[in-house]
């Protein structure tokens, strides 16, 4: 039997959320990143159950889910070259390579903890690929995307302000200190 397929219904808040294990306060895990994709599968009181976009279920306060309106759009017309999806996932594909550079050199011993900590402060990328449909985080403007193959609709909007166009977070080289 196959397993029915994800379908967002709400994201998790811009500063991420809190997740217990069972409706109970005493059982907390792992908090959920912002702006995660999830789906909602159940409610009990003020909890909500929900299955995150990896396939993880866990238990939330559901009065702190943000709601996705409705099923993602699809494609009704011929292409169109509105919200053409390959920007947002070029800007992708570098923060992905900057945290990867900056995991390699941690590796290597060319970096510390801290340096390491420190480069990466400000990276944001989030990614899902599910067959033809696609959500894409776009950090330039804090929102989540969907694609279905022709265009990209905006799906989910964060809060937090963005870097300055073309800029992407973490490139900037550190502020080095001149010696006398």
């Amino acid at each position: 039997m196959e397993e029915p397929a994800f379908r967002p219904t709400h994201v998790a808040p811009p500063d991420g959320l809190a997740s217990w294990s069972a409706p109970d306060p005493a059982q907390p895990t792992a908090p959920l990143d912002a702006l995660l994709p999830l789906q909602l599968i159940g409610r009990a009181g003020d909890w909500a159950q929900v299955l995150c976009s990896n396939g993880w279920t866990t238990w939330v306060d559901g009065r702190l889910l943000i709601s996705l309106p409705g099923v993602p759009p699809t494609a009704t017309g011929p292409p169109a070259r509105t919200a053409d999806p390959r920007p947002a996932l070029a800007e992708t594909e570098g923060v992905l390579a900057r945290y990867r550079s900056l995991l390699e050199d941690l590796a290597a011993g060319g970096a510390d903890l801290e340096m390491f900590r420190e480069r990466a402060h400000g990276l944001r990328v989030g990614l899902v690929v599910d067959g033809e449909r696609l959500w894409v985080f776009d950090p330039v403007h804090d929102r989540w995307c969907y694609c279905d193959g022709l265009q990209l609709h905006t799906y989910a909007v964060g809060n937090r302000p963005g870097p300055p166009a073309g800029r992407i977070p973490g490139t900037e080289e550190p502020t080095r200190v001149a010696e006398p």
